[in-house]
């Protein structure tokens, strides 16, 4: 049977379900006032969403073709640098698992594949809902240089998973279903998208982005919570190193530094490229 795409659908269906829950806690009183959404700002906060969504649709696209990537450029599909991984910190990561419980596991199982992607999902409309544009313009800019950054990586550094690679250390995340062992394969066929972490990155730059440029109080106690519980999982779960786990703090950190103090000029640049790509479209018209 192929579950693949179940595990996909499971995530949408609960991030889904979530969301109205967060609106609840975590959107300030003011703004769920009836009151305060009138039509004109329905329309703008819908607006915000479609435009600021398009380009991380896009991008998240581009990086996760890097299968393709690595087969049009010959790249060993073999190829694999987790044995410089264990030169540098050994088997390190296996004293997390000495700890583990089936409930500690699902928690962590829960954490890596509901609520990583619900914090990325929320922060995006929450931020767009109270518009506050300036913010989401640094959102969206350091998501997008993250995964820029983290491709070239991916294409021509793999590193497996602790999981597959150290001997005293087990893939539990994948082994908790067949489901989740084929459906995480959709984003990462190889499991080798390992340096740098993406889930570090990701997070932590969005535990930045809430803590540090929004009032949004109950949502940065998510958001730190979170971001620490995952990157406890990532460990735990088998599935990264710890040197994935520096590398994606350091990612994250240039990409929140770079949004929140060139926004604007890499704004005005991309509006320049996309305007050049229109004018020569037409001319192909």
């Amino acid at each position: 049977m192929n579950y693949e795409h179940i595990l996909p659908a499971i995530i949408t269906v609960c991030i889904i379900l979530l969301i109205p829950i967060g609106h609840r806690i975590f959107v300030p009183e003011a703004f769920r006032d009836e009151q305060y959404r009138t039509r004109a700002s329905r329309v703008r906060v819908l607006t915000n969403i479609l435009t600021y969504s398009i380009p991380l649709a896009i991008v998240y696209t581009f990086v996760h073709m890097q299968d393709t990537m690595a087969n049009y450029l010959g790249i060993d599909p073999q190829l694999n640098y987790a044995s410089y991984f264990i030169m540098l910190e050994g088997n390190g990561v296996s004293l997390l698992q000495s700890i583990a419980t089936p409930l500690l596991t699902y928690i962590s199982g829960i954490a890596y594949l509901i609520l990583f992607p619900f914090l990325l999902v929320f922060t995006f409309l929450i931020l767009a809902y109270t518009e506050k544009l300036k913010v989401l313009e640094e959102f969206v800019v350091a998501f997008i240089l993250i995964h820029l950054i983290a491709f070239p990586f991916y294409v021509f550094f793999p590193v497996e998973v602790t999981g597959h690679t150290l001997h005293d250390v087990q893939p539990i995340l994948y082994n908790l279903s067949p489901i989740i062992a084929e459906g995480v394969k959709v984003v990462d066929p190889g499991l080798d998208n390992c340096f740098p972490s993406l889930h570090t990155a990701l997070s932590v730059m969005t535990m930045l982005i809430i803590l540090l440029r929004t009032d949004l109080k109950n949502f940065k106690v998510f958001a730190v919570l979170t971001t620490l519980t995952i990157q406890f999982t990532i460990l735990y779960l088998g599935i990264h190193w710890i040197t994935d786990l520096i590398a994606g703090s350091a990612l994250a950190l240039i990409s929140y530094y770079v949004a929140t103090n060139y926004r604007t000029g890499i704004i005005e640049l991309s509006h320049r490229f996309t305007s050049s790509l229109i004018r020569f479209a037409r001319t192909l018209i």
